[in-house]
């Protein structure tokens, strides 16, 4: 149930990391839940599956820890397996701007036990990114889509360029409940409830091996700089951190009461 009533606790995870990010999940998350009193999880995991892509094995592990929704981003088609997702999981988001007629769905209502509807919506930017559809008005049509089933709608912008993350956050200022930025993996420090009642942060960090480079092992990187040669970038093991955003919604009108960053270091 709800920590305090007509609240909902909402945690976004952000990046999940190969192995290393997936354990951490599933060493604290049940304890955050409890402590921080989460109503519902959302988490980026389209870096879960050995650092890049997704699959139902890797998936299934994060849903089993207690992650209620798996969004996604650039790294969607690194693992063919994400077909399966696409096709059976309902609890799995991509971002919705691609063109239609592509597997998958790219936003959602959902229903949890003891927690009012609430909506998801995933969306890709196109500065520095792979070109996709406009996210600015797909994402007004999307949103006044799920208002008529929830006023509680949060939405993942997965993109590059700060100022498409904050320009979308200002078009959607009160409409949704909550925009928070992924893909950087760098945690922002400019969270904040927006004069319309939406709660932004414009990246939420990533959630995995911090003695690294983004997640992936320092030497091939550094190697990579210093010599322009192709290297393997390995996922990294040490200082393993669970990053993202705990917001704090009015269930009534969805705008958003607060925002904190969460940072929390792995039991190991």
């Amino acid at each position: 149930m709800c920590a305090l009533w007509g609240t909902v606790k909402l945690l976004f995870i952000g990046d999940i990391v190969g192995q290393p990010g997936r354990k951490i999940v599933r060493e604290l998350l049940p304890e955050l839940r409890r402590r921080l009193g989460v109503s519902a999880v959302v988490a980026n995991g389209e870096n879960a599956a050995g650092g890049a892509g997704i699959t139902p094995e890797t998936a299934a592990e994060l849903f089993a820890a207690g992650v209620d929704v798996l969004t996604s981003g650039d790294h969607l088609w690194d693992r063919k397996e994400v077909i399966e997702l696409l096709t059976n999981e309902p609890r799995f988001i991509r971002p919705a701007n691609y063109p239609p007629g592509t597997p998958g769905q790219g936003s959602r209502v959902f229903n949890l036990d003891g927690v009012p509807s609430f909506g998801v919506l995933n969306l890709q930017g196109r500065v520095f990114m792979p070109e996709l559809d406009d996210p600015f008005r797909l994402a007004q049509a999307e949103v006044a889509r799920l208002r008529e089933a929830t006023p509680i709608i949060v939405v993942d912008i997965h993109a590059e360029a700060t100022s498409e993350k904050i320009a979308l956050a200002r078009l959607l200022d009160g409409q949704v409940s909550a925009v928070i930025g992924t893909h950087t993996h760098v945690q922002t420090a400019d969270e904040q409830i927006l004069p319309g009642g939406t709660a932004f942060l414009c990246d939420a960090g990533f959630t995995g091996p911090h003695d690294s480079v983004l997640g992936r092992a320092i030497e091939p990187v550094l190697k990579r700089f210093l010599t322009c040669a192709p290297q393997r970038f390995e996922v990294a093991k040490g200082r393993p951190l669970l990053q993202g955003a705990l917001i704090d919604i009015d269930e009534l009108t969805g705008k958003a009461r607060a925002i904190q960053r969460v940072s929390e270091p792995g039991l190991t």
